[in-house]
């Protein structure tokens, strides 16, 4: 793919601001069209950008929204490649052939051309993973492993596994459960994919999300069928008052953490949420309950209410997103079906990671190497406050207790995909808040520390600081 012709958008037609709207819709119609088939390499940032007469930031973010959105992936030497057909395509095929369509929409994703610092939420520190203590488990795993061990097991995923999840579970987020209540899943991606499946088959289209909210996870409920609705979020997180006038049974919610903003579900809403939730369903996504710097842990919700909250965790944010490995805990009476729904789709986890994790956590390991990241990311942290306080002091900064990022809420009712776009322009890769909310709201920056140093971490700041000092374009 070599020109613009397949966008079929004329220059003269781009409006004067929200120029990575148009252009990520003309680029999601023509895969969605189908005049951008899997597999198409999408022009090069710069050669696009000179045909429209548009900065090179703008395709750069509208690139990546489309790999966000599942639609293109970034592979080495090949730049940005369509993956998928879109959601009517998608809509149109048999339910086998989505799952299949999902898996291969995952796909590693880089930082754009151009981008030097990946401040983009949700990214780990790749490089601490504990390379020495998992071949020390594995090497124990192996010299005990059965031919049984290694055959077609439990669905729900290895017995060994289910047992010691459930006592750290119990010891570090107050979950109550028992091992056979554990279904091993490939992340949480899969977890709400489960529940989004038996869902549907009780007759549910639509769900409560919060607003602003994980846009992943609302990308997955409306994947399989489930229609997001947003719920406001504020100082003491999701309103429970605005999530009862929706008339839904379903709400998805980062209770201990909330993502985007960080805040923590108040005691008051967490009593009238476990209140609605008598006869409804909380899903509760605890994506990075291992990362705490200035408070104590916030218990889980599914220890207050096993039968009306289905519980998620990973690996992916304290050892590695490709590990695919993660749980959900749900109310019993769901079980049999998220188990059928979890044999069709895969027969189960693989075997081996699932008895090195065990062991991790049984040796200890896993927490020590959690005490070392927290350590880690403490420092990082610090060093993005730092830079922020000098560098954009008129920023108001949220979220900091806490996880692996943190909003950067700016002065005035700019439009922050415009802001973020030319803080990319200058090789920094944030988050505009916006990509996070359904409904209006004041401008913000979604900001992840983990995966860069301190020191560049300081760089970044310095570099947004310059940037959103200057009078935009």
């Amino acid at each position: 793919m070599s020109g613009s012709d397949f966008l079929q958008l004329r220059p003269e037609t781009a409006p004067g601001k929200g120029l990575t709207d148009w252009l990520a819709d003309g680029l999601r119609a023509a895969v969605v069209t189908g005049r951008l088939q899997p597999g198409d390499r999408l022009p090069a940032t710069r050669l696009l950008a000179g045909e429209l007469g548009i900065s090179r930031g703008v395709v750069v973010q509208a690139y990546e929204r489309l790999v966000d959105e599942g639609l293109a992936g970034a592979r080495t030497g090949s730049g940005t490649v369509v993956t998928g057909h879109g959601p009517a395509a998608a809509e149109s095929r048999p339910a086998g052939d989505r799952r299949r369509t999902l898996a291969e929409l995952r796909l590693p994703i880089s930082a754009p051309d151009g981008i030097d610092l990946d401040l983009s939420p949700g990214v780990p520190d790749l490089s601490a993973f504990p390379r020495t203590a998992w071949l020390r488990a594995e090497r124990a795993v192996l010299d005990r492993v059965t031919g049984a061990d290694l055959g077609y097991g439990d669905p729900g995923g290895t017995p060994r596994l289910r047992s010691e999840l459930v006592g750290w579970l119990a010891r570090t987020r107050g979950v109550r459960a028992e091992a056979d209540d554990v279904v091993i899943c490939g992340g949480v991606a899969q977890g709400l994919a489960l529940l989004a499946h038996v869902l549907r088959g009780e007759g549910r289209n639509a769900v409560a999300v919060e607003d602003p909210g994980s846009r992943g996870a609302w990308d997955q409920m409306a994947f399989w069928g489930l229609r997001p609705v947003g719920v406001p979020v504020d100082g003491d997180g999701m309103r429970v008052d605005d999530l009862i006038a929706t008339g839904l049974d379903a709400a998805v919610l980062t209770p201990a953490h909330q993502f985007p903003t960080g805040v923590v579900l108040g005691p008051e809403r967490r009593r009238a949420l476990l209140s609605w939730a008598e006869t409804r369903l909380v899903i509760e996504d605890d994506y990075d309950a291992e990362h705490r710097y200035d408070r104590a842990p916030v218990a889980a919700l599914q220890g207050s209410a096993p039968e009306r909250v289905a519980y998620l965790g990973s690996v992916s944010k304290s050892l590695a997103p490709g590990m695919r490995v993660g749980w959900l805990i749900a109310p019993r009476r769901m079980q049999t079906e998220l188990l059928a729904a979890k044999h069709a789709s895969d027969l189960g986890n693989s075997a081996l990671p699932q008895l090195v994790l065990a062991e991790l956590i049984a040796s200890g390991d896993y927490e020590r190497h959690l005490r070392a990241v927290r350590t880690r990311q403490r420092r990082r942290r610090d060093a993005l406050l730092t830079g922020l306080r000098t560098h954009l002091p008129r920023a108001r900064v949220t979220g900091v207790a806490a996880g692996l990022h943190l909003v950067a809420l700016l002065p005035g009712d700019g439009d922050d995909t415009v802001l973020a776009e030319r803080v990319a322009a200058c090789g920094v890769q944030v988050h505009p808040l916006s990509w996070h909310r359904q409904r209006p709201g004041p401008p913000g920056l979604v900001l992840g520390y983990a995966a860069e140093s301190p020191d560049r971490l300081i760089e970044a700041a310095a570099r947004i600081g310059r940037v959103l000092s200057r009078p935009g374009p």
